[in-house]
């Protein structure tokens, strides 16, 4: 008998150790957003990409567009060019025509996913298409820059349409809890939110979208207030949690609506309380290329002379 209880209180210590063995990462910073606007005077704000916040290794920018005022966001993007960086446009409300000069086209509707590669040279428009331009409505979506590693700069253009059916929704994983046999990943009900896996992998999940380096990209909606769920994610990559609807917990802070945080570098487990019912959350992870950055508008090189050479080809046509 007692060598049975020494076994279980030997077993009991190594699932505690084991549990302990995944480290949260921390808060580093949090971030408000900032109103501004681009294109044609497209009301936005930039959440990524601002005095505050430039860059975070790979991600160069994020911004949130989210109106029912059709002056807000009617005139859409006219042509315009890119170099050296790929545009990742979600949609969650709304429509958004797509069109370039090496021949893509599509609309993106809600759910859908634009994951442009400009790599050596792209231009394109974004705009709304006619339906969406006559009735109106509220028009909400995402996009994010991703930059590209120096050997990838110059590739030819690549561009995947994503359409919502083909990006895998995956439950929630209930926050960890210890038994003898170590820690245990319990998958949540459907109905309390899930995971949209665009690029990278949750839980056994990959996403369709292809990367020219470690990326994750969730869309994560939490129907289920005051109760915490893990989100497992790859040590040493830089992490981006944007709060894109309602409000959050994350290790006793307090995150409210269109709030940034920066998580630290080390540590591989986010843990995220939901504060309100209707909660969404982006989660962007990204392994840092650790190069040199010269950026001008729409381009995004590694030296001032490319950046130059890229600003004349563009002008030469």
């Amino acid at each position: 008998m007692i060598h049975v209880l020494a076994v279980l209180e030997k077993n009991s210590n190594t699932a505690t150790e084991l549990c302990n063995m995944t480290s949260s990462k921390i808060i580093s910073k949090v971030y408000p957003g900032m109103p501004t606007s681009d294109g044609a005077g497209v009301k936005l704000t930039r959440m990524l990409g601002t005095p505050e916040l430039e860059i975070l290794d790979p991600f160069l920018m994020l911004d949130r567009m989210d109106s029912d005022d059709p002056d807000a966001y009617i005139a859409g993007f006219p042509n315009h060019p890119h170099r050296g960086f790929e545009t990742v446009t979600i949609m969650h409300s709304g429509q958004m025509r797509h069109e370039d000069s090496v021949g893509n086209s599509g609309l993106i509707t809600p759910g859908d996913v634009q994951w442009m590669t400009a790599a050596r040279g792209i231009v394109h428009e974004e705009f709304h298409s006619r339906e969406f331009a006559k009735t109106g409505g509220t028009f909400e979506m995402c996009q994010l820059w991703v930059n590209l590693p120096k050997d990838k700069k110059m590739v030819k253009p690549r561009y995947q349409g994503i359409v919502s059916k083909d990006i895998p929704k995956i439950p929630l994983i209930i926050s960890d809890t210890c038994h003898v046999e170590g820690p245990q990943q319990q998958a949540a009900d459907p109905s309390e939110g899930y995971v949209r896996v665009i690029a990278g992998e949750f839980n056994g999940a990959v996403g369709p979208a292809n990367t020219h380096s470690p990326v994750n990209l969730w869309d994560i909606a939490i129907n289920t207030p005051q109760k915490a769920f893990d989100f497992r994610i790859t040590e040493g990559h830089n992490t981006v949690i944007f709060i894109r609807r309602g409000a959050v917990e994350i290790l006793g802070q307090n995150l409210k609506f269109q709030d940034v945080a920066i998580m630290s570098y080390e540590g591989e487990k986010v843990t995220i309380t939901a504060k309100d019912k209707d909660t969404q959350v982006l989660i962007l992870s990204g392994q840092p290329l650790n190069e040199p950055i010269a950026a001008r508008g729409p381009f995004v090189m590694n030296t001032q002379k490319e950046l130059q050479e890229a600003m004349m080809d563009f002008q030469m046509g």
